[in-house]
């Protein structure tokens, strides 16, 4: 079974990712989506957000990550271009 959502999860990740991810990843894979899993403090690259959470699930099923788009402040974006 898998856990709730929980705030920390996202936080925790993204400490992950800024203290010792987002240099080299941003360096390497650019565009891409990590997934981290927090508690173990692994990581999964896919090329869309789908295949990175989908790895993740994979190897942990009952534990929740979160998903960053590296060199992104956002994984996705929703908005509207007016031209």
């Amino acid at each position: 079974m898998m856990r709730k959502a929980d705030p920390s999860i996202a936080e925790r990740a993204k400490k992950i990712y800024l203290e010792r991810l987002k240099a080299h990843l941003e360096a390497t894979e650019s565009d891409r989506f990590v997934a981290i899993e927090p508690d173990s403090g692994e990581y999964f690259i896919g090329e869309t957000l789908s295949e990175a959470i989908g790895k993740s699930r994979l190897k942990y099923p009952d534990r929740l990550a979160h998903a960053i788009r590296v060199g992104h402040r956002a994984a996705v974006h929703f908005g509207m271009h007016i031209r």
